[in-house]
């Protein structure tokens, strides 16, 4: 694996750079690219910001946001260096994959465990609470200084990926970095309504359908819920809606995992897996080709709602079991 000091020299001699994230991008991503992207324009580069999906209207506040190009529109650029944040695989790159076949230096930087065996440098941190903490250690390699409006992404980064600095990845440094940013004069105030207490009508819709199919194993360690496309055609609503739903199932009160199905398009689900206790939901995700972390991991699996569903919650006891 690259030290992060030698991403840091390479992007130094880089001239013309697009950065982009992961599909379904959340606040992590968006908050790295934006910083990072912003970062290298002070140092006076021709910079990029892409994403493969568009951005959640939820981010739109971010700085730098309204520089984003989406999906094939990033094709057109003339770069030498293509930088990777938040994913460890190439299929989460949607349309801007087609990047990596080119004559560029890709770079990638992520906290997620994964093959990441793509690209000519790859630095991964798992013990990051967020890629945005890399993001602000590679700045200060950089010697770029985080002002208001990248550390207001960079606060951004880290505090989606902590749920608030709620979840166990949250560190003594994650604390450290974001005072850091404070001091830079982020006012996390305002970026937390903004973030999290300004739901719209939608969401509160989906929230509601989706609580009629909350269910729990037996034991009452494992709970779910599930949204279906007919459900999220059917209301207006789109992804982004979704976002947040799989914590209210998991505060519910004994529950150590969580689960959250949605269905993408018919017949193809995103899961979403979060653990509170002992079990390793990563490992849990590996068995459907996904990935993530030890606390929240991820998988896109094919076939019908209910069998897949039966298979993930049966492979999460197995799990339990185990431990």
């Amino acid at each position: 694996m690259t030290s992060l000091g030698t991403i840091a020299e390479c992007l130094k001699k880089s001239r013309r750079v697009v950065l982009s994230g992961h599909v379904m991008p959340d606040g992590d991503c968006l908050g790295s690219v934006a910083a990072l992207g912003l970062g290298l324009l002070k140092l006076g580069k021709e910079v990029t910001l892409a994403s493969p999906d568009p951005l959640p209207e939820l981010y739109h506040f971010l700085p730098g946001a309204d520089r984003f190009l989406i999906g094939e529109q990033a094709l057109k650029g003339d770069y030498d260096t293509f930088v990777v944040l938040d994913s460890s695989v190439p299929e989460r790159l949607g349309p801007l994959k087609d990047l990596l076949f080119r004559d560029l230096v890709v770079c990638i930087i992520d906290h997620h465990v994964g093959k990441h065996d793509f690209g000519h440098h790859v630095y991964v941190d798992p013990k990051a609470a967020a890629t945005g903490e890399i993001i602000q250690d590679l700045l200060d390699l950089l010697q770029v200084q985080p002002q208001v409006e990248i550390a207001s992404c960079l606060y951004t980064a880290i505090v989606t990926d902590t749920g608030s600095f709620r979840y166990q990845n949250t560190t003594p440094l994650t604390h450290r970095r974001v005072a850091r940013l404070m001091d830079e004069g982020v006012d996390a105030a305002r970026l937390n309504v903004l973030l999290f207490e300004q739901k719209s009508l939608l969401h509160l819709r989906v929230l509601q359908a989706a609580l009629q199919t909350l269910d729990l194993t037996p034991c009452g360690r494992v709970a779910w819920m599930s949204v279906t496309r007919e459900t999220l055609d059917s209301l207006g609503a789109r992804e982004e809606h979704t976002d947040g739903l799989i914590d209210y199932v998991r505060s519910l009160r004994g529950v150590e995992v969580a689960l959250l199905f949605r269905e993408i398009v018919p017949g193809r689900w995103k899961v979403g897996l979060r653990s509170r206790g002992r079990v390793d939901v990563q490992r849990v995700a590996s068995r459907f080709n996904g990935g993530g972390h030890l606390r929240a991991a991820g998988a896109v699996v094919e076939g019908e709602g209910g069998v897949i569903t039966k298979r993930v919650v049966e492979a999460v006891l197995k799990a339990m079991q185990e431990e």
